[in-house]
């Protein structure tokens, strides 16, 4: 018998610290395996179901994720919200390291992803005009402000493949396509919870600077030991975040 969890959440190891109690789920799904084995627990009268999305020891690398079987062993253990933080570089001189960012929209820019559930016989054209749900992203906007965690109400993440990181030409040109914020992996995560009719928010934590800002020469191109420093040190109000919102929720 597959266990049932109230609320999903996507992210890096680190979170397992801080659960209690946890019960380790091994799942299996038409998709495949997801990427690790899912942690539920109880807080707060909720039963959580938390997922490493590139595995506990973040061995998956972003376009090798499998996405398709993680949302849909979220379906499986019944969610009814998805909470999938994440990591992003700025595109903008404004949102700077540290910042949070509630997304609104997504560009995506990735290829070879599996995407979609139909695939035939049965074929559906979902739309993602909106693919972050609203509701939860007032939740997240009004949890950043009672944190006083800075947060940017909207942005655009634009989702690249991965795993290596944007030449300055592709830096420039997704600013120039209205992106605010760029990612390896929101798409196809949020879209397929959309498919799922899951409602998802993301809430992105802001670690550099992508290839730098054109015209400011003391900002360099982004490097992976400073997306780590900027993340362990800000890991503590992203789960603090996590948990006011499972409070809100």
């Amino acid at each position: 018998m597959i266990m049932k969890a109230d609320i999903g959440i996507f992210g890096g190891s680190g979170f397992y610290s801080f659960l209690e109690n946890v019960v380790e789920v091994e799942m299996d799904t038409p998709y495949g395996k997801p990427s690790d084995a899912i942690a539920i627990a109880d807080y707060k009268g909720k039963k959580i179901a938390f997922l490493p999305r590139h595995g506990k020891t973040h061995s998956i690398p972003p376009h090798l994720i499998p996405y398709q079987a993680n949302l849909y062993a979220m379906k499986e253990l019944g969610v009814k919200a998805i909470i999938s933080p994440c990591s992003c570089g700025s595109l903008r001189g404004d949102v700077k390291p540290g910042d949070f960012v509630v997304s609104d929209q997504f560009i995506d820019r990735t290829h070879g992803r599996k995407d979609t559930y139909f695939e035939g016989p049965e074929v559906k054209h979902v739309s993602p005009a909106d693919p972050y749900n609203e509701e939860l992203r007032h939740i997240a906007i009004h949890a950043c402000r009672e944190l006083e965690i800075p947060v940017h109400e909207k942005g655009t993440i634009v989702v690249i493949n991965g795993p290596r990181f944007s030449s300055r030409a592709e830096s420039r040109a997704y600013a120039l396509m209205g992106g605010d914020t760029v990612n390896m992996t929101q798409y196809p995560e949020a879209y397929l919870a959309l498919e799922l009719e899951i409602p998802i928010v993301n809430v992105a934590l802001v670690t550099d600077f992508d290839a730098g800002l054109e015209g400011r020469e003391d900002i360099k191109p982004v490097t992976m030991e400073e997306v780590y420093k900027v993340f362990n040190d800000n890991l503590s109000k992203v789960k603090d975040l996590i948990f006011r919102m499972i409070e809100m929720m």
